[in-house]
């Protein structure tokens, strides 16, 4: 039996359809392959570097903030003993040249201000 079909004039063969693929030498497939490979490992290790270095700032916001943490339970320790730490009464007077300037004393003057406007 005849497996060939007759569309528009023309006798078609059973088979793949589409373009037959291109005879690649070996050699060249093997060397794109390998490019490929490099150029991923390439990849790969710089995305490792971004978030080696990412981890490492989150970390370090970390300590700072622990840090700022500690610094205010100390004042709290000390307000409940009946003391007022020297950098709050600093900001509490308005002498804010004699406190250090930390990321506390921004916040708080940003409080004051807004507490002012409204």
């Amino acid at each position: 039996m005849d497996h060939s079909k007759m569309v528009a004039g023309k006798v078609k063969k059973p088979g793949k359809r589409g373009r037959k693929p291109a005879k690649i030498d070996l050699k060249v497939k093997l060397e794109r392959s390998r490019q490929s490979a490099r150029e991923c490992r390439a990849r790969k290790k710089l995305r490792y570097q971004y978030l080696e270095e990412l981890v490492s700032s989150k970390e370090r916001a970390i300590c700072a903030l622990r840090e700022e943490l500690d610094m205010y339970k100390q004042w709290c320790l000390a307000m409940d003993q009946g003391k007022i730490p020297s950098e709050i009464k600093a900001l509490l007077t308005g002498d804010e040249q004699k406190a250090p300037q930390t990321s506390t004393n921004k916040i708080l003057k940003n409080v004051k201000y807004s507490s002012k406007t409204s």
